[in-house]
């Protein structure tokens, strides 16, 4: 599929109106607990709470991974499947996948959960369409990369994009370099660049962008030089061995931040975004899209799992935060970013084994750093 065919498809995000559930949400007695005020102690030490939450990441990520591969024969399935990834992100619909892979993918073991994931991270190309009609060898930064599963359809979609990936967790990175190299494709894997980083705490590494090489960039684009070709930028770049280079790559020209703010304590969020924007080209998008006030999700947490106000504690150590959509343009436009867009998302779903309604609620938002 052509950049103009994924330009020109259209992600559906308005099932039902966010204002009615909300009326709806706070109108019901038994859902009072999760519009009351929160206080508690504040965590002292950060760093010790940025460690709790990598190593929590690091569980999660070894829990639902199957260790050593081509163990048996779920294990060879799941890479035909993930190699079968580029034909299947372009040629089979939507509606197909809702209505029969959905359960059936998730009632297999958890193996098989990323290659879900996958396909159902194919709303990046359609929803940021500047993704699917960026110019060759843009510069795109995936931040909580996770498993893998939003990387591989951007790296199968554009031919042309080169994909830095980090993460708070080790489990999380071999995960995404697995399931990248099982895609049977050469190119993916050298656009592929994962690693180590928890942006929240220690800001993205210098290679990315330094001071100078910013500034350098600013300047040329005001004088009408392109950055794509300029001779600070390093195509090549091997994030694992940048301390042997000179300089960094020159910033980016997208920022994906897809369900990630949301696990950070709501404290470390100012400086996330702040980094966001450090590393972004003057002109550059940041792409973001996490849980919305009221996500079904939400509303099925207990009491006792508030750990802060619209933030919980999941029972395997990791944590969640739902977002309002002034918290969001608080939030970057303190940073320096500029609204392009900013909405819910609303989508209905029904499980096929119960029949009941799910509702679920997601912010969707594009920000531009300034030319």
């Amino acid at each position: 599929m052509s950049k103009k065919d994924w330009g020109a498809e259209n992600y559906y995000s308005k099932d039902f109106d966010w204002d009615r559930l909300r009326e709806e949400v706070e109108s019901d007695p038994s859902l009072q607990f999760h519009l009351l005020p929160y206080s508690s102690k504040q965590i002292a030490n950060q760093n010790e709470e940025a460690q709790q939450d990598s190593e929590a990441w690091d569980k999660f990520h070894a829990r639902h991974s199957t260790g050593k591969f081509f163990k048996n024969d779920v294990n060879k399935l799941f890479f035909i499947l993930v190699s079968a990834v580029p034909l299947w992100l372009h040629h089979i619909p939507d509606d197909y996948f809702v209505l029969n892979v959905r359960a059936e993918v998730r009632s297999m073991p958890s193996l098989l959960t990323c290659f879900w994931e996958t396909l159902e991270r194919r709303y990046l190309l359609k929803e940021f369409p500047e993704l699917a009609s960026c110019e060759d060898n843009s510069k795109v930064l995936e931040v909580g990369c996770g498993n893998g599963s939003t990387a591989l359809p951007i790296l199968c979609g554009l031919e042309g994009i080169i994909l830095y990936a980090c993460d708070c967790s080790n489990e999380a990175l071999e995960r995404a370099k697995e399931i990248v190299s099982a895609a049977n494709s050469i190119s993916a894997k050298s656009r592929f660049h994962p690693f180590l980083c928890d942006f929240s705490t220690t800001g993205f590494p210098s290679w990315l962008a330094c001071n100078t090489c910013s500034q350098s960039f600013f300047q040329r684009r005001h004088l009408g030089f392109s950055g794509a070709n300029s001779s600070y930028e390093i195509n090549d770049l091997n994030p694992l061995s940048s301390h042997e280079t000179k300089c960094c790559i020159g910033g980016v020209d997208f920022v994906t931040l897809i369900f990630t703010l949301s696990a950070l304590p709501l404290d470390r969020m100012p400086k996330a975004i702040t980094q966001c924007f450090t590393v972004l080209k003057p002109g550059g998008l940041l792409l973001f899209r996490d849980y919305g006030l009221y996500d079904m999700t939400m509303l099925r947490f207990e009491p006792e799992k508030r750990i802060g106000y619209r933030e919980y504690l999941r029972s395997d150590g990791t944590r969640s935060y739902f977002f309002c959509l002034n918290t969001i343009r608080s939030l970057t436009a303190a940073a320096g970013f500029t609204e392009i867009e900013l909405e819910y998302c609303c989508v209905k779903s029904v499980n096929r084994r119960n029949g009941k309604i799910m509702k679920r609620v997601w912010i969707h938002g594009k920000f531009q750093k300034s030319a």
